[in-house]
């Protein structure tokens, strides 16, 4: 175990103390949010941050840690196990590597070697290695036998190949030294496979690509990988350059094992053995390995992608507790409409009909206004499905002929609206609303509150993903739901007023005990204390030590039971008051006597100064929301389709989606636009996110409008002009590149010119956020 805190302490630049302690509170069970939040004397004050990257890496590091004394356990069995090999696989800092080592060793299927070892071959093996000047023919005469199956001296040189071929292959230092090469210097070919153009046109950016395998991107090694498994595409990892005959690593297989063609007999042999070594054993099963690495990388990245775009969509700014008008647009079927009251309660619900085919438009007006009146309606949230912005004209209509009401409307992102109504939670909470009625609540909710609305989805259906069902299911669950229970707990939640699905992601608790939460709830009345949680059934001492911080009782019996202080921390606060000369209620917000104590004389053994610092922070503003000020994006009046939109036109929108390349803008036109990450900045960037995040509200330039592909190209340069980019773009005279050199060369031009053509811009765009079809 040292081993891994040493390992640990070394890559996230801490002490070995902190990381055994913080361990240790894991394996108690504690969460990540409880740690960072109330442990930090326990922990040097790690934050969540590093705790997650401390969590991911013990998993990874104890997973080593079985597999080696597995490995080690298995070849003493064998009864090979020698201590230079025991002090390798000690060493072993990768799974990789424990793979490489115990290969001679793993026990595996019977092979073309092994059989011939059977047949007495190896002696002949071993002569013709050692002493090349050595006639092979000759030699192999004399292990011809019928009986074990040699027929004749051809048959013996085979077997004598397939031993060497195995050993060549089996040396866990030649293989890394291998990998390392590929991985550096390897080129991954991709080709469309024979008639499958028409087919695979998606993927035509790919027919003819080759770049550096280590520098593939994310987003582009899962297109590839995509097409691979859809039939499309085929690749392969070339070392060296790609009109080279024959492979470097034939050499470095050679000049590993000491072999050099002399002109000795066995010389043209040897080689022979160490082009089938590379050709049959290896560069299958490290171009499978290589491939796997980006893949691995890709998923990584892309689940990276997703979860920062989560995040930022569960910390969107809230509209706040008011009464809100619901409505999940619709041509044929009708605008679905639900009224909720400021706690999110449905008051009202019903449909209209203003579109094609009935067009009751003044009907609508007339039905929204009266419901809007009777329910002192505050705001107007508009899923941006299909008839949206004809729906967002129609709530700026009721606006307009009804100022008295003061109406606010905002289009909001209906992703996922779908997939809760006809969840279970939703029939369980609305068993007597329709399914497209319970759509139109979701779309009120996630104004009022983003973050408690959202947690009632399954994360992946919200649509702010990238390559997100190519990657591994698993692994991106166990993000997202860090994500969410980092955003859960780092806001806080109103113990009387939350669902059992966002009492659920709180430190502490499941899905269970929320259950069990809300029903002693709706049984008991409200709780007016946290005291009170722990008549809870099956809410235990070390489930309420978990969530009670982060739980919330606005207007209870104790003051302190609305802030993120602990209750195990109440009594230092009532010392704190106690020489101020107040109470604690009167203590909550009165910043000059909280600036006036002195910290540090309130430390002791179960309270150190991180804990008392955090508790006059939050007694200067208890229970504050870290989520910014709300605000909404207004789109352009006449600008309702794509084909409205014209070159140089300056919108405003919302960030639906952040990619490595750059950010997708939802301007109102039901089709999202790309601004490449190289126009988002006069200055170079190599993150969108230095930039924007989902749920931004930006101003963007129209540049490139391709209405038959649904294209739409952005920029939130404002000195940039469409004019000039059409004129660059079709300039005459220009030599044409090769597939390969112009996709070497696109994201170059892109980063340092700030240009491109539209197959440049979305070329890399192929899987959009749900609403482009993907590959």
């Amino acid at each position: 175990m040292d081993r891994i805190f040493q390992t640990i302490a070394t890559e996230l630049n801490v002490r070995q103390q902190q990381v055994e302690a913080s361990v240790a509170l894991l394996d108690e069970g504690a969460t990540v949010p409880f740690i960072a939040r109330y442990r930090k004397e326990v922990t040097g004050a790690l934050d969540d941050s590093q705790l997650r990257q401390l969590e991911d890496r013990l998993r990874y590091l104890r997973e080593l840690e079985d597999r080696r004394s597995a490995i080690l356990k298995s070849i003493e069995e064998q009864g090979k196990l020698t201590a230079e090999l025991t002090k390798d696989i000690e060493a072993a800092d990768t799974k990789n590597r424990l793979e490489d080592l115990y290969l001679p060793y793993k026990k595996k299927r019977r092979t073309k070697a092994q059989i011939a070892k059977e047949a007495g071959l190896e002696p002949l093996a071993d002569l013709l290695y050692e002493i090349p000047t050595s006639n092979p023919e000759k030699e192999a005469e004399a292990y011809v036998d019928a009986d074990q199956g040699i027929a004749d001296v051809k048959a013996a040189l085979d077997g004598a190949k397939y031993i060497l071929m195995e050993r060549f292959s089996e040396n866990a230092n030649l293989l890394e030294k291998l990998r390392t090469f590929l991985w550096q210097e390897g080129t991954l070919s991709v080709r469309v496979n024979d008639g499958k153009e028409e087919e695979g046109a998606k993927f035509r950016d790919y027919f003819e690509h080759d770049e550096p395998l280590k520098a593939v991107p994310s987003h582009r090694a899962l297109a590839i990988l995509r097409g691979r498994n859809e039939g499309i595409l085929n690749f392969n990892i070339i070392a060296g350059d790609l009109d080279q005959k024959s492979s470097p690593c034939e050499q470095m297989i050679a000049d590993f094992w000491l072999i050099e063609d002399k002109g000795r007999p066995a010389d043209t042999w040897l080689r022979e053995v160490v082009r089938w070594t590379w050709r049959v054993k290896l560069l299958t099963h490290l171009e499978t390995e290589l491939m796997g690495r980006v893949r691995e990388s890709a998923e990584g990245e892309a689940i990276k992608v997703f979860s920062q775009n989560l995040k930022d969509l569960l910390l969107a700014a809230p509209a706040g507790p008011r009464a809100t008008l619901g409505l999940d647009p619709g041509f044929r079927t009708g605008v679905k409409v639900a009224v909720i009251d400021a706690t999110g309660k449905v008051v009202d619900h019903g449909a209209i009909y203003p579109h094609e085919p009935q067009r009751k438009w003044d009907q609508s007006l007339q039905i929204l206004a009266a419901l809007c009146k009777k329910h002192a309606v505050e705001l107007i949230s508009i899923g941006n499905g299909t008839a949206s912005r004809e729906t967002d004209k129609l709530a700026g209509e009721l606006i307009k002929k009804h100022p008295e009401l003061k109406l606010t409307k905002i289009v909001v992102n209906e992703a996922g609206a779908s997939v809760y109504s006809a969840s279970e939670f939703a029939a369980k909470e609305f068993p007597d609303l329709d399914v497209t009625i319970r759509g139109a609540v979701s779309i009120a909710r996630r104004l009022q509150d983003p973050l408690a609305e959202l947690v009632k989805i399954e994360p992946k259906s919200i649509g702010v993903g990238q390559y997100q069902h190519d990657v591994s299911q698993t692994e991106l669950a166990r993000s997202l739901d860090t994500v969410i229970e980092d955003c859960v707990n780092g806001v806080g939640v109103d113990l009387n007023t939350a669902s059992a699905p966002l009492l659920s992601r709180v430190s502490g608790l499941n899905s269970t005990i929320a259950n069990n939460i809300v029903s002693f709830r709706d049984q008991n009345g409200q709780f007016s204390s946290r005291n009170d949680l722990k008549s809870v059934p099956r809410l235990g001492p070390k489930a309420f030590e978990q969530a009670a911080g982060f739980l919330r009782i606005m207007n209870g019996s104790n003051p302190l039971d609305a802030s993120s202080v602990h209750p195990e921390s109440y009594s230092l606060v009532t010392e704190i008051a106690k020489t101020q000369k107040a109470d604690v209620k009167s203590l909550i917000g009165d910043t000059s006597s909280l600036r006036a104590v002195n910290a540090e004389s309130f430390v002791s053994d179960q309270f150190g100064l991180p804990t008392v610092v955090d508790i006059l922070k939050e007694l200067e503003k208890p229970g504050r929301d870290p989520r910014p000020e709300f605000k909404a994006a207004t789109f352009l009046e006449g600008v309702e389709t794509i084909s409205d939109l014209k070159g140089n036109m300056v919108l405003e929108g919302v960030v639906t989606n952040v990619t490595n390349f750059g950010a997708f803008i939802d301007i109102g036109v039901h089709q999202d636009g790309l601004v490449h990450i190289s126009a988002m900045s006069d200055t170079f960037i190599s993150d969108p996110r230095q930039v924007v995040k989902a749920g931004d509200i930006v101003k963007v330039k129209v540049m490139e409008v391709d209405v038959a592909r649904k294209r739409i190209g952005l920029s939130m340069r404002m000195s940039d002009d469409a004019n000039e980019q059409g004129e660059k773009q079709s300039t005459p005279g220009k030599p044409q590149r090769t597939a390969a050199k112009h996709n070497r060369t696109t994201n170059q031009k892109a980063q340092s010119s700030g240009e491109g053509t539209m197959a440049a811009l979305f070329a890399q765009a192929q899987n959009k956020n749900g609403k482009k079809k993907r590959l």
